[in-house]
């Protein structure tokens, strides 16, 4: 029989520490043995700090100076071995932050709980020894996340406030470790999807990625929630935890490329499509995140990727889909013909074997394209729906229905549509402004000057000349006054700058 991820580590830790344990010292003086069996001196490995009300107290009465010394001590006798420093840290942290578990994960607290408790210098005591030990970060990383689950195995298990403030500290500089081996921890996750208080703390424990660089906390949700989204245990914890990630995150340019039609089409589906395995309020919740992940699918470039979600986009627009999900669909159709001239294409390929969604279609999209597209993508357009007519009319021998009827009535309205012209307000206006500049210029050259224009005598008559002139007197006026009251201001700050 194979041997687990968690068998073949739990045998190599094993294997380690009776390697990395020093032979005890012989006694100068050895006393006889006795037939009487000898008590056991209690080892100091099994002696425990005493449990603290909080864990900000455990972290006040931490001796870091003792932390140094044991540090100090594992590495004059393992100086070759880094692993064992990283190790002893661990579980030096681990022993001595002796306060209340939490909830796996942590919810409540912020995002960088419990690491922000450090002070500066512990803080700068674990920084130093992980810049010592760069190459072996990836095994103290998965020896705290197997230790905390074998913790959890135990009945009367330890708090894992020391490991999850190692796990912090190495992903807060090499956030990168929590990816490199994904696909091992989502089978572990699914080997105990059972227990759900590990499989929150796996997730906790990679997603701490995601809090300092938001490329690598997208592969973790990816890769690790998304899979268990449907599971009831699993689902608040993942939703909850991407809506963190994009809160802490504004600039989404960051995570660009990471998303694409494979990872974005469920969460498509669990965000709009009734009864599925998230509950109403999740569902919701997910919507309200579903804008940021449709800009994180689409990328940079939308211009030159959008024609390939259109496929899925079409494949969902069925007559029978819910409206929340057909009026995403159609909005998202009609973005992908907007800004990716490519998607007329892959349009017209897919017509015939799309031909009830593409009824559905085109009367919500032409209205915007016809106003909105470029000359370049509206004449794209009429060679698109002028190709479903010559495509229509091929079928009409060898198919009769009613999809086929209608498509060939909306292309043909459609034509209609888009090669009807609008009233020429703007060409009229232009011609009535040019027209009655010539008819002025005409009055005052047949009368010599403007005063003696017809149009001034008309002018004069209705009092608009009146009101023209007061007008201009009292903005003159004002024009003046503000002019002197700007030159007398400039003119005393000048002197007294220079007295």
């Amino acid at each position: 029989m194979s041997e687990t991820l968690y068998d073949s580590f739990e045998k190599m830790g094993k294997k380690q520490n009776k390697e990395q344990v020093p032979p005890a010292a012989e006694p100068e003086n050895k006393k006889p043995s006795s037939s009487k069996p000898s008590k056991k001196t209690p080892s100091s490995s099994t002696v425990t700090s005493p449990a603290h009300k909080s864990l900000e107290e455990a972290f006040k009465a931490l001796d870091v100076g003792d932390l140094k010394e044991q540090l100090a001590h594992s590495q004059t006798l393992f100086p070759e071995n880094p692993s064992v420093w990283l190790k002893d840290l661990a579980g030096y942290l681990n022993l001595h932050l002796t306060a209340p578990e939490a909830e796996p994960t942590l919810s409540s607290y912020a995002h960088d709980y419990p690491y922000c408790l450090t002070g500066k210098e512990l803080k700068g005591v674990i920084k130093g020894l992980i810049a010592r030990c760069g190459d072996i970060l990836p095994d103290l990383f998965d020896h705290c996340v197997y230790t905390m689950l074998r913790e959890l195995d135990r009945q009367s298990g330890e708090p894992l406030h020391g490991y999850r403030v190692c796990i912090q500290a190495i992903l807060q500089d090499k956030p990168r470790i929590a990816t490199q081996n994904l696909s091992e921890y989502l089978e572990l996750l699914r080997s105990v999807q059972n227990r759900p208080v590990k499989c929150l703390t796996i997730m906790w424990a990679l997603g701490q990625a995601g809090f300092f660089d938001l490329s690598q906390g997208l592969r973790v949700w990816l890769g690790i929630m998304l899979p268990v989204l449907g599971v009831k245990s699993l689902s608040s914890y993942a939703i909850a935890y991407l809506e963190r990630l994009l809160l802490l995150h504004a600039n989404l340019t960051k995570g660009f490329g990471i998303m694409g039609p494979k990872e974005f089409f469920p969460l498509l589906d669990f965000a709009f499509m009734p009864k599925n395995a998230l509950s109403p309020s999740l569902q919701e919740q997910l919507r309200r995140l579903y804008p940021r992940l449709k800009v994180l699918a689409f990328g940079a470039k939308p211009e030159s990727t959008l024609h390939t979600y259109l496929p899925s986009f079409l494949s969902r627009a069925t007559p029978h889909c819910p409206d929340d999900m057909k009026r995403e669909l159609l909005s998202s159709m009609t973005e992908c013909l907007c800004v990716d001239v490519q998607s007329l294409g892959v349009w017209r390929q897919l017509y015939t074997k799309h031909l009830a969604q593409s009824r559905i279609k085109p009367p919500f999209i032409v209205s915007v394209l016809i106003f909105c597209l470029t000359n370049c993508v509206r004449k794209n357009l009429e060679e698109t729906i002028q190709s479903f007519r010559v495509t229509n009319e091929e079928m009409r021998d060898t198919v009769e229905s009613q999809d086929l009827q209608e498509c060939n009535s909306l292309c043909q309205n459609l034509q209609v549509k888009m090669r009807g012209r609008g009233f020429p307000w703007s060409k009229l206006l232009m011609v009535l402004v040019v027209f009655v500049a010539g008819f002025i210029a005409h009055d005052i050259r047949s009368h010599g000057s403007f005063t003696d224009s017809s149009t001034a005598k008309h002018l004069r008559s209705s009092g608009v000349t009146a009101v023209s002139q007061q007008a201009w007197g009292k903005i003159s006026v004002y024009t003046k006054q503000g002019f002197r009251y700007d030159l007398t201001f400039l003119v005393t700050k000048y002197l007294r700058t220079i007295i």
